[in-house]
């Protein structure tokens, strides 16, 4: 069995391995949204198969197909048992198979998946310095997916072969599992949970780690640090549908504007750090608008009577229940915003024009989607579940966007109530990126913790890299869905405030909850990813991370 120490000859024979590997993979153009999703899953798979181990035992790869996926997308799997078979303790490695496109690339795109003639090209590319310099020092493989992380799969799939050469030496079982669909909407370990749940029964397995290989890269200029994430940030779209009172725009006074009502939720909201979440020292980066429209469908002068909004809203501890809350709170303030806004202009245009003044404030209400469901019921005669999933199967005959389609199962049910009070009503729609760490206060999660701090700086001093143990994944993860630290009242709420959560973005998360598997991010070291100048730190990604990772599978199973 290979050891963890891999020093000499066995190391660079490694080492060489990989980067054949990963210039195979990335030379697989695998866009999310297109074919290649397939095509490198049916090369993972054909790697997997010409392994001896899984040559003798066929059935412990495992390919589950996408329900319903266009494109024949696959999630591939495969169980290196250990020891005799009987081995129960398992260490999951998981990693994700698709790539941004590469339009970033301009005229460089025809190049964008050949490793080699990147780098040939880009001599005598306008390339920024610091990647000039990368480029010129030969330690980097630039590519799009090299980094992101085709060269984090090829690093699980070259030590796996090599372990897979005696398996006996090996005292626990590996699962590998290799996903599409991580760039969108993480489709591919969504629909993997349940049949993770039934390998886990079958096979008895005891989940002591998931070890992501997802990017790890410098948080500053001149960063060298190899940080180790003992979880992952979570992700809420929290949406603000607005109803306001349309007018003619020669009574303009007489209206009540849902555009303006949107922008004061932007101006609140967007970039404050008011709604940063910390745990333990670390911090969200704050919502973010992604979009803002009024949903009038063409010109004439009558003002709009409905707009909405939606963010990108970070977590790392904070409880669904709480966010509601905070941001049924920000929709209040809008309004009364907007309302006593409106009245003062009113005020000052009639001292102007010599009109008579009476004040314009009037009642407005804040709904979430639970209650506006509540209301609809107690109107519609027939049976509303029904009603709307009609809505929802119509918007997506339409081919909606996720988020447009929750949209209109709101608005279907607002007119349903014929709400004509200035009203905004919350809910959430997809992505949903569950938020998890490892936690000190929990003694299953502290023990954890102590081992991998303990693994950490002793690879540290035989390395000598920096390594830093960090809480959250910064960017959205596959890892998310392999922990949940939502409390029940929580998970809840956010199904019940999720139009369309069933058929848009079913989530198993109860079954996420059930499996429970520490998910902690090594990570390859790159720069650049998601740019046209992507590229993968050889020397550590393929020579120290390999190692790296298997101290840490001997150290849990030993």
């Amino acid at each position: 069995c290979i050891q963890y120490t891999m020093k000499g000859r066995k190391a660079m024979e490694l080492f060489e391995e990989i980067k054949t590997l990963t210039k195979r993979l990335v030379s697989i153009p695998s866009m999310n949204g297109t074919a290649g999703e397939r095509d490198i899953a049916d090369a993972i798979e054909e790697y997997l198969r010409s392994i001896p181990y899984f040559a003798a035992h066929p059935e412990l790869v495992i390919v589950q197909d996408l329900k319903d996926d266009p494109l024949g997308r696959r999630n591939v799997m495969a169980l290196l048992k250990g020891g005799d078979g009987s081995e129960r303790d398992t260490i999951l490695l998981h990693g994700h198979i698709d790539t941004v496109d590469v339009d970033d690339f301009g005229k460089y795109k025809p190049y964008a998946f050949d490793c080699d003639k990147l780098a040939e090209v880009f001599r005598d590319a306008a390339l920024p310095e610091d990647a000039r310099r990368d480029l010129e020092s030969g330690d980097y493989l630039f590519g799009r997916g090299a980094c992101d992380m085709k060269g984090g799969d090829a690093v699980f799939l070259v030590l796996a072969k090599h372990l897979a050469e005696q398996p006996e030496k090996l005292h626990g079982n590996l699962l590998l599992s290799f996903n599409p669909v991580e760039e969108t909407l993480h489709g591919g370990i969504i629909e993997e949970l349940p049949l993770l749940r039934q390998l886990q029964e079958a096979h008895h397995l005891i989940f002591r780690l998931a070890i992501n290989n997802d990017f790890i890269c410098p948080m500053y200029a001149g960063d060298t640090t190899r940080y180790v994430y003992t979880g992952a940030v979570g992700k809420l779209l929290p949406m603000f549908y607005i109803i306001g009172r349309e007018t003619h725009v020669a009574q303009c006074f007489e209206g009540f504007s849902p555009d303006l009502t949107a922008a004061e939720l932007v101006r609140l909201i967007d970039r404050n750090t008011d709604y940063c979440d910390g745990y333990n020292g670390e911090y969200t980066l704050p919502p973010t608008v992604l979009k803002m429209q009024d949903l009038k469908p063409r010109y004439n002068v009558q003002t709009p009577h409905t707009a909405c909004v939606y963010f990108n809203y970070f977590v790392h501890n904070r409880q669904v229940t709480e966010i509601m809350a905070q941001l049924k709170n920000a929709a209040r303030t809008a309004l009364d915003n907007v309302m006593q806004l409106a009245d003062a202009r009113y005020r000052d245009y009639c001292a102007l024009s010599g009109n008579q003044y009476s004040p314009l404030m009037e009642k407005t209400q804040v709904l979430d989607y639970r209650a506006l469901y509540e209301l609809a019921k107690g109107v519609y005669p027939g049976d509303l579940d029904a009603y709307i999933d009609h809505v929802t199967d119509a918007s997506i005959a339409a081919g909606d966007d996720m988020r447009i389609t929750s949209l209109r199962i709101v608005q279907a049910l607002s007119d349903l109530c014929g709400i004509k009070t200035p009203t905004v009503v919350v809910f959430f729609a997809a992505p949903f990126c569950p938020h998890n760490t490892l936690k000190r206060e929990m003694p299953d999660e502290a023990a954890v913790i102590a081992e991998l701090e303990k693994i950490t700086a002793e690879f540290a001093a035989e390395s000598g890299e920096t390594l830093k143990l960090q809480q959250f994944f910064p960017s959205l993860t596959d890892s998310s869905y392999l922990k949940i630290d939502d409390g029940a009242e929580s998970i809840a709420l956010l199904q019940e405030c999720f139009p369309g959560y069933q058929k848009l973005y079913p989530v198993p998360l109860a079954t996420a909850k059930a499996l429970n598997i520490p998910a902690v991010n090594y990570g390859v070291w790159g720069k650049d990813c998601h740019k046209w100048t992507e590229r993968i730190y050889m020397p550590y990604s393929f020579g120290k991370l390999p190692a790296f990772i298997l101290k840490t599978i001997h150290h849990f199973f030993d």
